[in-house]
This record gives C-alpha cells, sequence and structure tokens, in this order.
C-alpha cells in the first residue's frame, strides 16, 4: 500500500480546520496527521513529525501565514498551500505567498450545496497530492467520491465544423495552460515578451476572484499588458488574457476578429478554468496561426486539448522536466503525441517568438 500524504493543517479557526480534516481524510491516499491554531503551534507538533505538506492560513493571531511560510523556506523547505478567504487583504497576501515559495492557493472550504462541498474536495485534495510532488528547488525565481470526467465537449458549443469555422489570416495567436507552480512560471515567461507581441490567452488553474489580482500584478511587471480576460475581449498585440477563475475561456473568431468566450460549465478534467477548453477552441478556430504552451502543472488538464492543436496545425511547445514543479501536464502532452519542441521555462518565449 503506498504511503498516505501527511498533512498538516494550520487555522485559527476551529470549524475550518474540522472541515479541512473531514474533507483530507476522507480521501485513501491523505492523512491529516495534526491541526494547529497559529505558526507557534504548529511548530512545536513539527518538532515531533515533519509533514508532506502544510496548508497554512493566511491570517492569523501572534504570526501572520506570511510571516511563517519565510521561516519554514528558510529553515526547512516544505510545501505549502495557503488557504485564503476569497476576498479582500488575503486575496494580495496569498498571491505574495506564491513569491515567497508556496506551491499554490487553495480557498477555505465553506458551507454550501452538495455539488459545492464535493467541487471543493476535488480541488483540495488535488492541490494536496500536486504539492507533494513539489519540487521546490525548481521553482523559478527574480475527494467524497469521484466525480465522473467530464470532457471539453460539455462546455464547447456544437455550432460550426472546424473547416466552417477556418479562414485564412497570418495573424498568429498564443494560447496557454498551467497549474501548480504556473504563476511564477507564468511571470518569468510573460516578462520576456517585448510590447509589441502577438497576442495570449490562458489558462492557470486558480480559486475565483484571486485571478484578476494575478493579472494586475503581472500587468505591473510587464512590457505587455495583462487583464483577466471579459466576455467578447478581442485578442490583440501586446496583450495577454488570463482566464477568470470558476469560468471557462474559449477562443473564438469572426473574420480576421479573434476573441474570447467567457462562460460557466461544468468541471472538465476536474479543473475549471479547463486547459483542454482552450486549447480544443483554439484547435477548432486558430489551428494553423496558432502556438501552444503547456507548463508546469499535475495532471493530464490540456494534453488531449494540446494533440487536437496539433493535428489542426498549431506549433506546440512543452515546459521540460526540469524547471517544472510537477511534471505532469507536460509530460502527459509529450506522451499523446501532441508537442513539437520541449524547452526549459526561460527559453519558451523566445521559442514561442522564433515561431511566430
Amino acid at each position: 500500500m503506498a504511503k498516505k500524504i501527511k498533512v498538516l493543517v494550520v487555522d485559527d479557526s476551529a470549524v475550518v480546520r474540522q472541515t479541512m480534516q473531514q474533507l483530507l481524510d476522507s480521501d485513501p491516499e491523505i492523512e491529516v496527521m495534526g491541526t494547529a491554531n497559529d505558526p507557534f503551534a504548529a511548530a512545536n507538533r513539527m518538532k515531533e513529525e515533519v509533514p508532506d505538506v502544510i496548508t497554512l492560513d493566511v491570517e492569523m493571531p501572534r504570526m501572520d501565514g506570511l510571516t511563517f511560510l519565510k521561516k519554514i523556506m528558510s529553515q526547512h523547505p516544505i510545501p505549502v498551500l495557503m488557504c485564503s478567504s476569497l476576498t479582500g487583504k488575503g486575496t494580495e497576501t496569498a498571491l505574495k505567498a506564491l513569491e515567497y515559495g508556496a506551491v499554490d492557493i487553495i480557498t477555505k472550504p465553506v458551507v454550501g450545496t452538495k455539488q459545492f462541498l464535493e467541487e471543493s474536495k476535488i480541488r483540495i485534495c488535488d492541490a494536496v497530492k500536486a504539492a507533494a510532488q513539489a519540487r521546490l528547488q525548481k521553482q523559478a525565481k527574480p475527494t467524497l467520491s469521484a466525480a465522473p470526467k467530464l470532457t471539453a465537449d460539455a462546455v464547447l458549443s456544437k455550432g460550426s465544423s472546424k473547416s466552417q469555422a477556418m479562414i485564412q489570416t497570418t495573424e498568429k495567436i498564443i494560447v496557454v495552460g498551467a497549474s501548480t507552480g504556473g504563476t511564477e512560471a507564468l511571470r518569468v515567461f510573460l516578462e520576456s515578451f517585448p510590447a509589441d507581441s502577438p497576442g495570449i490567452v490562458i489558462v492557470q488553474h486558480m480559486p475565483e476572484h484571486f485571478t484578476a489580482t494575478f493579472a494586475q500584478r503581472l500587468n505591473e511587471l510587464c512590457n505587455i499588458s495583462v487583464k483577466e480576460a471579459a466576455n467578447n475581449d478581442t485578442v490583440v498585440r501586446g496583450r495577454a488574457l488570463i482566464a477568470p477563475g470558476s469560468k471557462h475561456t474559449l477562443l473564438k473568431r469572426s473574420g480576421a476578429r479573434y476573441y474570447v468566450e467567457v462562460k460557466d460549465g461544468p468541471l472538465v478534467s476536474r479543473h475549471r478554468p479547463s486547459v483542454d477548453v482552450l486549447f480544443r477552441s483554439a484547435a477548432r478556430y486558430a489551428g494553423k496561426n496558432c502556438v501552444g504552451v503547456i507548463m508546469t502543472g499535475m495532471g493530464d488538464d490540456g494534453a488531449k486539448g494540446m494533440l487536437e492543436m496539433k493535428e489542426s496545425g498549431a506549433y506546440n511547445i512543452a515546459q521540460d522536466e526540469a524547471t517544472s514543479v510537477v511534471y505532469g501536464m507536460p509530460k502527459e502532452a509529450v506522451k499523446l503525441g501532441g508537442v513539437d519542441k520541449i524547452v526549459p521555462l526561460d527559453k519558451i518565449c523566445m521559442e514561442v517568438l522564433r515561431s511566430c
């Protein structure tokens, strides 16, 4: 029997600690080794046993989560998931924590419908499993029951066929998918682009309300403009659109104009937003005028969509294993035969521009 992933839950709310323990312990691959109401209690618990993963609240008494994260990463690096509320100061702090070494962000589970709790369990348990696989030294610096896997067909419209949608144009479009470790990978990637780069559409697995702040921070760092995608946004040169959390983002075309459709939809390959949904729409509406990039992340979201892109004439690039925090999504895309070239993170932008 495979060794269970041992998790330490750190949160000042007793309700959150109890809910997290119930959700995580319901997964046969995960075991909550303990809970703590603040970083000092967590440190004492870690003297007895070192966890494989820590879920860490952002705002706590005596010591905040960001300070504790810095101490962990400087003394004994352990994969950390920041556990944040959906809005307010905690959102910005959680995103800042990614720069200091946190693997990912998860939203605090709250009481809701059965479907909401099921999705929370899927997202949280998947994040813990991905964090357990994370190779911290490779980071770039400056469920209650198994839910049925839905395909991108559940989100993609059944309208025009690929042959009807393809209109000849010389304009290139770049589509990107990333998950665990992707926030820092995307920063490195986007900071390398000149101001007049081809239009970019990105899916980064991230909770809702975090993507707008994430896009705003990237916009301050990059030569190109970066914004959270809104329905009917045009894909233009010098701009990157980040798919909003909790919604799927599709590439569409009207004449020579590329634009995005942002829509609600079911979990696809356990994710919303889904890389497969974006990639399959790119295969349908852009074809050979598209360049696909798949980056660090656990699972196989994007692999099938990338294969469809290649079959429609797109040129596809995958991040290599050495620079990936979790070499899951790129590996699966390569395995399916949808990738044309594998390159390290700091060379991806150059390869994209070369192919455009």
